[in-house]
């Protein structure tokens, strides 16, 4: 670490050390913050933490995460290391379905101490709605997905602290299945042509045993008992502090009554074929409606849930300086279509700042990142080449940027090894210390 640095955290932990104990008596005023994350902020401002070095880095870190999200898919897990010293935030995107319950863990080492800072937004098209927040860990946020659409997460640590934590995002059922048969006995989806494609099926058909009992998929109220032509002998449940409305359809017998409440695993009535399923096998005919019309029931109900692959890449690599072993891409997605990405040539210098089932994170020496694929990466043990400096005098820079900090000068016919590159860059070493930057 340069001395520079070395000060301004030894200053930082000083003044976060005063803030913590001004925070634990009370000196601190908060209004209503949105999150854990947002309140933290607050203090650090009231405390000064703002102007010094670190806690604006922090600061900033927060917002520019967020405008460089990655795009990952549901299920995900990740391995990951926060270093204190660059004070980074991670983010990422993903789509979910309305009805889909999210789950989303978090596991740091040390278990005690420092938390890491959680917060998760849906995107619209105007702004960000927060849907969740944490601020403790080894524990699950799990919440309802209730519009389809991109989410966003956030993770942070407090200032100043090197963490590793494991994150894990799965996806399941929101509501509990209608019936005690499993997701093998829905024979037809929603959307599937009826009558000569006329119309089209406005939920799934799940079948059983004649005479068996259909449930309730979680608490809630018995808004209407009923018949009519094509549902037979129905039923229509709304779940509590929901939106839709759930319509149990074809019954043999209805066991309810209007305005009863239930508790998930209740029966309802019995599956029959009644109504336009006479000629059918029994099953029950399972829809969800909102204000909207018509909606697919399968996100809600299909209690499979996918487990992320393990993760790949040893995970002593983490936090650890590799170079590319090869002209590879740094992707923007977990996904193999991705487009969105930039070709970096064989020796770039990275950190692996994360990694997932195929991936590892880099932190490129520009604080750019993306993904790319763990096998393509090198430690940097032994030097690419050695090279003999050609200048009179030839200036060492603590980044790739001949605007940053000066390390130290070196004289004409200096032996260097160089480790690898940036753009127009060579990270070297000399005397088996590696000291810096140079121009190619």
């Amino acid at each position: 670490m340069n001395h520079p640095l070395r000060l301004t955290i030894l200053i930082c932990s000083f003044c976060l050390a005063s803030f913590l104990n001004a925070c634990k008596s009370g000196s601190v005023s908060i209004f209503k913050p949105a999150s854990a994350h947002e309140q933290y902020q607050r203090k650090l401002i009231s405390a000064g933490l703002d102007k010094t070095a670190m806690g604006a880095l922090w600061l900033t870190s927060a917002t520019l995460s967020l405008d460089k999200a990655l795009n990952i898919t549901i299920p995900f897990k990740e391995a990951g290391y926060f270093s204190a010293e660059k004070a980074n935030a991670a983010a990422y995107k993903f789509k979910a379905l309305k009805g889909q319950k999210l789950t989303i863990s978090i596991i740091k080492k040390p278990a005690t101490g420092a938390s890491i800072y959680l917060d998760v937004w849906q995107m619209n098209t105007e702004n960000m709605k927060l849907v969740a927040s944490a601020d403790t860990l080894n524990s699950n946020i799990l919440f309802d997905v209730e519009d389809e659409g991109t989410f966003l997460i956030r993770l942070q640590p407090e200032l100043l602290q090197s963490v590793e934590y494991r994150l894990e995002i799965t996806s399941g059922p929101s509501q509990g299945f209608p019936t005690h048969s499993g997701l093998n006995s829905v024979k037809s989806f929603f959307g599937d042509g009826r009558d000569a494609n006329t119309r089209k099926h406005e939920g799934v058909d799940i079948f059983g045993k004649f005479r068996s009992p259909v449930i309730a998929t979680n608490d809630g109220t018995v808004e209407r008992v009923n018949e009519n032509n094509l549902g037979g002998r129905v039923v229509w449940f709304r779940p509590a502090n929901k939106d839709y409305t759930l319509y149990y359809a074809h019954l043999d017998e209805q066991l309810v009554n209007a305005g009863q409440q239930v508790k998930k695993g209740d029966t309802l009535g019995l599956m029959g074929n009644t109504g336009n399923a006479k000629t059918t096998a029994p099953h029950l005919h399972f829809g969800f409606y909102t204000r909207g019309g018509a909606i697919n029931p399968l996100p809600f109900i299909n209690p499979y849930i996918q487990q992320p692959d393990n993760i790949a890449s040893p995970l002593v690599n983490l936090n650890k300086t590799f170079r590319t072993a090869q002209n590879v891409f740094l992707h923007h997605s977990t996904e193999k279509k991705d487009e969105s990405y930039a070709k970096l040539q064989s020796g770039t210098i990275l950190t692996v700042s994360a990694a997932n089932a195929k991936w590892v994170k880099a932190e490129l020496a520009d604080g750019g990142t993306g993904f790319i694929e763990y096998n393509a990466i090198a430690k940097v043990e032994k030097p690419l080449l050695k090279i003999k400096l050609k200048a009179f005098q030839t200036t060492v820079y603590d980044k790739p940027d001949s605007s940053a900090l000066v390390k130290l000068i070196l004289k004409e016919s200096t032996l260097v090894n160089v480790l690898g590159n940036f753009e127009n860059y060579h990270l070297i070493s000399h005397d088996d210390e590696q000291i810096g930057w140079i121009k190619k």
